[in-house]
């Protein structure tokens, strides 16, 4: 299976996608923030509510480091609506329906599930900073703990580690 082909350091590629109001979002509205992008597969799977509930919980922490959290999956916006309020989420959720920009940031890939490949989103995730470049990438990732192992990583770069 091909990894993702972006590499740190480039202008992230740009987007416009509805969010689950079917309100269009882009990428470039979020200049000056950081911007926390993370691809799942499915609303209301196991795996993806525990990643949004962690990313909801800690999202008053990611305010605080000036970001702010983008979840993308290629469910359509009323799945996204039925899955913010039956899990109670704040975050943004954007719907690719097309699965263009997952192809555009590599994570639209062959999976295998019970002996068949078919194609599919791999969990990853993208820490944009404000001036709009790809600052860090999680590939194929667990949910549980990784919205934490996001909001440390962004602390860090903010006190400026490396």
């Amino acid at each position: 299976m091909a990894n993702i082909s972006l590499k740190l350091g480039p202008l992230a590629p740009e987007f416009c996608l509805p969010n689950q109001n079917e309100d269009k979002i882009c990428l470039k509205d979020f200049r000056g923030k950081w911007v926390v992008l993370y691809f799942y597969p499915k609303d209301n799977t196991p795996g993806c509510t525990i990643e949004a509930l962690d990313f909801t919980k800690l999202k008053s922490q990611f305010e605080q480091n000036n970001a702010v959290v983008l979840g993308v999956s290629k469910d359509n916006c009323k799945s996204h609506q039925k899955f913010i309020t039956g899990k109670k989420l704040t975050i943004l959720l954007l719907s690719d329906s097309n699965t263009k920009i997952q192809k555009q940031y590599g994570v639209w890939r062959p999976k295998k599930f019970m002996g068949k490949e078919f194609l599919g989103t791999i969990r990853s995730t993208f820490l944009i900073d404000p001036q709009g470049k790809i600052s860090r990438i999680w590939d194929k990732v667990s949910a549980k703990g990784h919205a934490r192992e996001v909001l440390v990583e962004l602390e860090k770069l903010n006190r400026g580690e490396k």
